[in-house]
């Protein structure tokens, strides 16, 4: 028995635009289909989503959990419509906002599995990042139908040594960093804390600066309000615009203008710039 879910999302929304890198080690994009593993009552289900041309988004699914929480992933219900009508008049995300409308980031199913993220893309360059990652998953977490695996818990990863993580290709002080805090914090009751109590928690540990607490609060747990500072994109951006060295705190002053939507703004700047939509002095004339 399976459920069949036929959902309106609310706002514009794109799952071809959202999904375009989401494939990892707990899922995968093909054909226009998202497959996602979920751990679900301890077995590993797999959740699938589809758009149709009127824009209607399909999941089936092995059970109504699954479904829900696939619904959640995929930022269903979180309308950005008063985000693209502020970005739609601004001098850097005007023309992005208008091609790529249905752009929303995909979370991922666990606060632990962002936390993750955060410290595997940690000043290294994005494919090795995910490359790192998925290995982790791959060696931690348990693999159902189509080799996919679960997402980790918080209990998952503190059950793991530091050195444990170092032979997997972890750096050792972020290795410690992740345990450390999968011991001390149940990331996932951060979901009822407030966006600034969570930054403020997770910047006290050693290890975590804004671009992670970025990652965690826009990833893990679907919040727009919180910039990825320091992102190394956007470092080059600010570069571009500016025409000299920044340091990647200064780009807290162009997220800063997006107000709520600092992180949703990232997403899309980000975006925009490797697409040649965002407006930049041309060097060479200058």
């Amino acid at each position: 028995m399976s459920v069949d879910l036929a959902l309106t999302p609310r706002g514009p929304y794109s799952l071809a635009l959202s999904a375009r890198f989401a494939s990892d080690a707990t899922r995968t994009f093909r054909d226009g289909v998202l497959t996602q593993a979920l751990a679900v009552d301890g077995s590993v289900q797999l959740a699938q989503a589809r758009q149709a041309p009127d824009g209607t988004v399909a999941i089936r699914a092995p059970s109504e959990a699954a479904a829900a929480r696939l619904r959640w992933v995929l930022a269903l219900d979180d309308d950005h419509s008063p985000f693209l009508a502020r970005a739609c008049e601004d001098a850097l995300l005007g023309r992005t906002s208008r091609e790529l409308r249905g752009l929303r980031p995909l979370r991922v199913p666990t606060v632990a599995h962002a936390l993750l993220r955060a410290f595997c893309g940690q000043l290294i360059e994005a494919k090795l990042a995910r490359r790192l990652e998925q290995t982790i998953v791959r060696a931690v977490c348990p693999a159902g139908p189509q080799r996919l695996h679960t997402s980790p818990a918080t209990r998952d990863l503190a059950a793991l040594s530091p050195v444990r993580l170092r032979a997997l290709g972890l750096h050792a002080s972020r290795a410690s960093a992740l345990v450390r805090i999968c011991r001390s914090v149940e990331l996932e009751r951060l979901h009822g804390v407030p966006t600034q109590t969570v930054a403020a928690r997770l910047e006290r540990e050693r290890g975590l600066g804004p671009w992670s607490v970025g990652v965690v609060c826009l990833e893990g747990l679907g919040r727009s309000d919180h910039g990825l500072v320091g992102d190394l994109g956007l470092v080059k951006l600010l570069r571009a615009l500016r025409g000299r060295p920044v340091d990647g705190r200064e780009t807290a002053e162009l997220l800063a203008p997006y107000g709520e939507w600092a992180g949703l703004a990232s997403v899309y700047l980000l975006a925009g710039y490797t697409r040649g939509l965002i407006p930049v002095p041309d060097v060479r004339a200058a």
